[in-house]
C-alpha cells in the first residue's frame, strides 16, 4: 500500500483529519454499503468523534478539493471517519486486508501529525525571528522605500556641493 496514496485521502473538515467511506471502502476492498453495514450494525463502537455524517456543504466543498470522476450517484451523505474510528474499523473488519491497510492508514495519520508539529515549530522560529529583528528590517524597508519612490527622494535630498 502506498503511503501517499493513503495521505492523499485524509481530509480535514470541522478541524479534524477524517477519511470518508468512499476511499476506505476502495482501500479495504469493499463494497461502501459493506463497510456502512459493518459499522451501523457496531455503531456502539462510533461515537460522534469518531464518525459523524457530513453536511451537504461540506460534500459538496469536499468534491470539489478532489480531482476524481469516480462519485457515483449517492443517495446519502458520506460517513467521515477521524482516526480514532478508522482504527475501531479495523476491530469489525476483520479480513487480513484490513488490518494491513489500517495499519498504513494509521502510519499515514502519525506522519501528518509530525508534519504540523514541524511546521509549527519552524512558524514559532520564523516569529521569534521576526520580532528579534523586525526594528532592523524596519529600517532597511524604509531606505528602500526613499531609494525606489522619487517623489520622497526628491522631497528630502539635501543638496550639496558648490553654490552658485
Amino acid at each position: 500500500m502506498d503511503l501517499q496514496v493513503i495521505k492523499d485521502t485524509i481530509f480535514n473538515i470541522r478541524g479534524q483529519r477524517i477519511m470518508i467511506d468512499i476511499h476506505l471502502a476502495e482501500l479495504y476492498d469493499v463494497e461502501v454499503r459493506v463497510l456502512n453495514q459493518a459499522v451501523k450494525r457496531n455503531i456502539d463502537r462510533f461515537p460522534a468523534d469518531f464518525m459523524f455524517q457530513l453536511t451537504k456543504t461540506e460534500w459538496t466543498n469536499l468534491k470539489s478539493q478532489i480531482v476524481t470522476s469516480s462519485w457515483g450517484g449517492r443517495r446519502t451523505l458520506p460517513f467521515a471517519f477521524t482516526e480514532q474510528g478508522v482504527a475501531m474499523l479495523a476491530g469489525i473488519l476483520r479480513s487480513k486486508k484490513a488490518v494491513q491497510v489500517n495499519i498504513e492508514i494509521m502510519r499515514a495519520f502519525v506522519l501528518l501529525r509530525k508534519m504540523s508539529l514541524q511546521y509549527a515549530e519552524i512558524t514559532e522560529k520564523m516569529d521569534a525571528l521576526e520580532s528579534k529583528y523586525s526594528s532592523q528590517f524596519a529600517e532597511v524597508f524604509t531606505v528602500l522605500k526613499h531609494l525606489l519612490d522619487p517623489e520622497i527622494s526628491k522631497k528630502e535630498r539635501i543638496k550639496i556641493g558648490y553654490k552658485k
